[in-house]
């Protein structure tokens, strides 16, 4: 059969799906279907209902009267919240354990049978072991915790940074093994190398896919469909991120046409319905209510706004930051070592590097909130500084929109020299008057993310620090926002896991290496990923290169007997599990062996698990040594 001749089964079926939040509707009456295989994004203006389409379609939240969400029977969905909820008080590979509910079930029923001495139960649920695959349920996890570049899963969950449980929350949705995945923005908080591994994982998966991102790449690489929710309605394109702009140009190019004809046909009606007094109330109705549809219409498209950004630039001098063998520790953790950069006028850098080596202490410095151990760093006197922070905006309980911005300033100066009242501005940034008295706290969170911005920018700074500005942006925000950021007058530093929005602005990277080294690229994002050599991560190909990688000499002899006992006591323990698999998998095996080879099957899991965790730090030491 031809490919075009394959019928994908149907996964979901929407119909007549509307949300309300208060007075103001979300989305009215929108239905859609997503078939076997269907891998699509959903973009959307902050605030326009993403996330509470998704809730509803994971069934976090109920549809309004008359409308319907209908899965594929025996399908599995699995969801990734944009805030992950856990137990803090968990340890991570207990919270994963729990993630597949049918693997934690059986765990449950073998442990319960195993301490009964029924022999029926057991055989059950041993079987049960066998088909989910069980045995090897926590070596995938650790496979995949890896993968995701995560550290030692007996840490509790209460402990981890808001991109550890990002990573845990991704492990525990890749465990469940669903047909059917809803995400919602699954790249925030997480580091470029591990995006480009999600990527690949999903790309290649059998998984059907419906999720929210503003990462473009990602979007671009994994999906093969966009929904674009506007106005509360869905808009369906079959294609990648650049044929959805093309098409969505094509929409907006005919809507405009039709607007112009509504345009000329409305003023020709509001002529007519305004002549004389005694002509009007012989009017006939059918012709008035065509009018009003007209106006509707109308106001409609006038809706159709997007941000404008056009906030002014302080004057920037000459001189502007000059560093000098600056250096910064954390105790005995060195931050930054001896570095020496002079900016210049209107140049825009990109920064980089993983968790912990230093970018967010580097902008610190920079700003002077620390103070460098040594080195000289000279701050010109024009410089004025606007910090957007990724931890978002800080508001007091009960602020309004309007309270945030009011309190900064009455006006705000325009790119153009003019002053307008920092109620227009407001209006500008998507806030028109209806919100500006609403509480900050009620605000989505890209929204907030769209104030914070507002209030960086109306102080009109010429030296830009941008920490994560991605997140919780919406794609039409970021592609205003990269507009005027390429011809912002001043200078612009940006630490971002978003690569199309720093291969689009930063001219150059500084790369945080770890232990204070900072390297200066001359290139794009992309194109430093690409010359990476990335060394496999995958724990059975760790474990192969070290039974056949000769041992190196710079290691004691003592750490090298151990080596040698623990590669020998895996081996045997291997086969030992081999042959307890045996056992287990044979139902005319007595009782009493099934249960002994099952409690001696949990003890050699344990001792393998310890023993690997050795042998990988003493290879770990071993590879050091060597360097």
């Amino acid at each position: 059969m031809s490919v075009r001749g394959i019928i994908m089964a149907t996964y979901l079926q929407v119909e007549n799906l509307t949300k309300s939040y208060g007075d103001r509707i979300l989305f009215s009456q929108i239905s859609f279907h997503i078939n076997q295989g269907d891998k699509i994004a959903l973009v959307a203006a902050n605030g326009s209902g993403k996330s509470s389409l998704l809730n509803v379609l994971a069934g976090k939240e109920l549809p309004e009267s008359g409308g319907s969400v209908m899965f594929m029977k025996n399908i599995g969905v699995a969801y990734l919240e944009q805030d992950p909820v856990f137990d803090p008080g968990m340890s991570v590979r207990e919270h994963l354990r729990r993630a597949n509910k049918k693997v934690f079930k059986a765990i449950t029923a073998y442990n319960t049978a195993s301490g009964s001495g029924e022999r029926k139960k057991l055989e059950k649920a041993i079987s049960d072991m066998d088909r989910l695959g069980v045995w090897n349920y926590d070596q995938r996890m650790d496979k995949i915790l890896t993968s995701l570049k995560f550290g030692l899963a007996g840490r509790s969950m209460g402990t981890l940074s808001g991109g550890e449980v990002k990573k845990v929350a991704i492990a525990a949705l890749l465990l469940q093994d669903a047909e059917f995945l809803i995400m919602d923005e699954p790249t925030n908080h997480l580091d470029i190398e591990v995006i480009e591994y999600l990527e690949e994982y999903l790309s290649a998966s059998s998984a059907t896919l419906f999720m929210v991102t503003h990462d473009r790449y990602f979007l671009d690489r994994v999906c093969n469909s966009i929904y674009e929710l506007e106005d509360g309605q869905l808009y369906t394109y079959r294609g990648n991120y650049r044929l959805f702009l093309e098409k969505k140009e094509e929409r907006i190019a005919n809507r405009a046409a039709e607007t112009d004809k509504a345009r000329n046909l409305y003023r020709r009606e509001l002529e007519w319905i305004r002549s004389t007094p005694c002509a009007r109330t012989g009017k006939s109705k059918s012709r008035k209510d065509d009018f009003n549809r007209l106006k509707e219409k109308i106001q409609l498209s006038d809706n159709e706004r997007k941000i404008q950004i056009n906030a002014g630039v302080a004057r920037l001098g000459g001189k502007i930051i000059h560093c000098k063998d600056l250096s910064f520790h954390y105790g005995a953790e060195c931050m930054l070592k001896d570095f020496s950069y002079n900016f210049q006028r209107y140049e825009k850098i990109g920064i980089i590097g993983g968790n912990g080596v230093g970018k967010t202490t580097f902008l610190k410095l920079i700003t002077g909130e620390l103070t460098p151990d040594s080195g000289e760093l000279q701050l010109g006197q024009t410089v004025r500084f606007g910090f957007y922070r990724q931890e978002g905006i800080q508001f007091n309980p009960g602020d309004t929109v309007f309270d945030v911005v009011h309190d900064i300033a009455e006006v705000v100066t325009q790119a153009d020299g003019g002053q307008v009242p920092v109620g227009t501005f407001l209006n500008r940034f998507l806030f028109p008057p209806p919100t500006h008295q609403v509480r900050v706290e009620k605000l989505s969170g890209g929204e907030k993310r769209r104030l914070y911005l507002l209030t960086i920018l109306m102080r009109n700074p010429n030296f830009l620090i941008l920490d994560e500005p991605t997140n919780d942006l919406d794609i039409l925000t970021l592609n205003v926002l990269e507009e005027y950021l390429e011809h912002f007058k001043g200078c612009v530093l940006i630490v971002s896991h978003d690569r199309y929005f720093m291969d689009k602005l930063a001219d150059h990277l500084f790369i945080f290496q770890g232990d204070g080294i900072v390297r200066d690229y001359p290139g794009k994002c992309s194109e430093y990923y690409r010359t990476l050599s990335i060394p496999e991560s995958k724990t059975s190909e760790r474990k192969k290169e070290i039974r056949h990688t000769p041992v190196k000499k710079k290691i004691t002899y003592r750490e090298q007997k151990r080596m040698e006992e623990l590669e020998q006591m895996i081996q045997e323990l291997d086969q030992e599990k081999a042959e307890l698999e045996k056992v287990l998998s044979d139902p005319a095996r007595p009782l009493e062996e099934i249960t002994g080879a099952s409690v001696r099957m949990g003890e050699i899991l344990e001792s393998l698990e310890k023993n690997w965790e050795e042998l990988l730090g003493l290879e770990d030491q071993r590879v050091c040594c060597s360097q």
